[in-house]
């Protein structure tokens, strides 16, 4: 924390009047030029680190749930006793201080240290874990399995060169330019090893033998397994017209993928993006940012009509298109060439750069070959596991049956993938925890950041509270009176509340 930050916000050593703390308020002071949140609950009174660990969001923009403060951004959770992340996407614990009361007076007084788990006892226990996928919901559930005290062998399997690293980012800040490489892995280089968990890189699964509780990997090698967690995530759909395999032409799915991305964007002057889905238009923002001529082609008549209804989709290519996005609706492309795309109008757009986003499938070959029942992705009942003992699906691939609408759900969010590693790696552990959280999505266009609660796949009503056009809104969505998701822009509290009403309808 900066000098003038310090100097603009209260002292919390020297004490303040309980009276300036009403019963459910926060106050974001300062100790030893660190920024603290005080926040009053009746006669309790905690001190925590005054920003989320995931993104750095003020958290007393947050709302506070029982004995919880919630992020304003991108919904991670932390207890307010110990400043631990309960609920991702934030990983790192908040820092907390001790508290003191005298007379009608508060102190914040010494840093405490961070609380240690115990081990828990090998009893029941799975001997080893093993998780494939090195995403959102595989390194979630590893580190979970530490964070709950399990001693046992954690191996985790990715088919990825590089460590696990946070996805989201890489369609935003990173591909613009604007965040650092430092920001984009999860974790440190000595992560894994102080937390004792094998990560092993560039290692791809060929078979399950879920009878043997054995695995056979590319290179020949064999493992057993106590326990295993499939987290193989989604394979982008690729397109299926000449020219698509040229070297200018690319995919984004992976940080090898961004990186390859962003060494073709800065030699290049105007590219296509062929797709306006969430990861199409976040591309062309991103790279429209770096002063690169972008056109955007989609078979839709407006980008997001389908997901997010009519009005806010002419919102969103009315954004685009303020910022220089040039878009070609209701048309595809049939050919690329080295120096131009051609379209099925017959308009041929110049381009010495291609991006390709057009979707995403399940990756359940694995699971599939493996026996496990599959249907629009790896069945899991409200516990993570599969048709198979021992053997649990998270992320991507996972369709679950949801408390909320009343169905079986598959989606791609990161949020929804960290949440169901964290619970399938309690439940590997026996803790038979119902996976319950309410699917929960950010997509960033510029300046202006889209929350999604919840999820519908159909609606008849769509109520909306605000200015969609002004970018300051709630939008319901709605099917025969039922409430099944809530979108919105520059409404963080309204995004939050939505996610809890939702929580506490599902729980009723």
């Amino acid at each position: 924390m900066n000098e003038s930050s310090s100097d603009s916000t209260p002292d919390l050593t020297r004490g303040i009047a309980k009276s300036q703390l009403p019963d459910g308020g926060m106050l974001v002071g300062h100790v030893d030029g660190e920024a603290v949140l005080l926040v009053r609950r009746g006669a309790e009174f905690s001190a925590i680190g005054a920003t989320c660990s995931h993104y750095g969001a003020p958290l007393i923009d947050g709302l506070l749930v029982d004995d919880m403060i919630r992020c304003p951004w991108h919904h991670a959770c932390f207890s307010l006793s110990n400043g631990s992340a309960t609920q991702p996407p934030a990983l790192n614990d908040l820092p907390c201080w001790r508290v003191e009361q005298s007379g009608a007076m508060i102190f914040v007084r010494e840093r405490l240290e961070p609380t240690v788990r115990p081990m828990l006892a090998p009893t029941s226990l799975p001997d080893s874990v093993v998780i494939i996928g090195g995403g959102g919901a595989g390194n979630a559930a590893a580190e979970t399995l530490r964070r709950e005290g399990y001693a046992g062998a954690v191996i985790m399997l990715s088919a990825d060169a590089d460590s696990p690293y946070d996805r989201p980012v890489l369609s935003k800040d990173y591909l613009s330019g604007h965040a650092q490489d430092e920001w984009v892995p999860l974790r440190g280089p000595s992560f894994y090893a102080e937390q004792q968990i094998d990560l092993r890189l560039g290692a791809r699964v060929t078979a399950i033998d879920p009878a043997a509780k054995s695995l056979r990997l590319a290179a020949g090698d064999q493992l057993t397994y106590g326990a295993l967690l499939l987290a193989t995530g989604a394979e982008p759909v690729r397109l299926d017209v000449p020219g698509a395999a040229l070297p200018h032409v690319h995919m984004l799915r992976s940080l090898a993928d961004c990186r390859g991305l962003i060494a073709g964007a800065e030699k290049s002057r105007q590219c296509v993006v062929i797709g306006a889905s969430f990861i199409g238009l976040e591309v062309a923002a991103a790279l429209r940012q770096r002063g690169i001529t972008v056109h955007v082609v989609a078979p839709d008549h407006i980008p997001m009509e389908r997901v997010m209804g009519r009005e806010i989709g002419e919102m969103i290519l009315a954004l685009h298109k303020s910022h220089g996005i040039i878009f070609h609706l209701d048309t595809k492309p049939v050919a690329i060439d080295a120096q131009a795309v051609t379209l099925t109008t017959g308009e041929n757009i110049a381009a010495d750069l291609v991006i390709v986003g057009i979707g995403v499938r399940p990756a359940t070959a694995l699971a599939e070959a493996a026996g496990l029942t599959i249907d629009r992705g790896v069945l899991v009942d409200e516990f993570l596991q599969t048709s198979a003992p021992d053997i649990y699906a998270a992320g991507d691939i996972a369709r679950w049956p949801d408390p909320h609408s009343g169905q079986r759900l598959r989606v791609e969010h990161w949020v929804v993938a960290e949440r169901q590693g964290q619970v399938a790696a309690r439940n590997i552990l026996g803790q038979r925890q119902k996976f319950a959280a309410v699917p929960f999505f950010w997509s960033q266009h510029y300046d202006m950041a889209l929350n999604y609660v919840g999820h519908a796949e159909q609606w008849d009503a769509i109520t909306v509270e605000g200015d969609i056009a002004a970018q300051k809104f709630v939008a319901r969505f709605s099917q025969g009176g039922k409430e099944l998701a809530v979108v919105s822009a520059g409404r963080d509290r309204d995004s939050l509340m939505a996610e809890l009403a939702f929580e506490r309808k599902g729980a009723a």
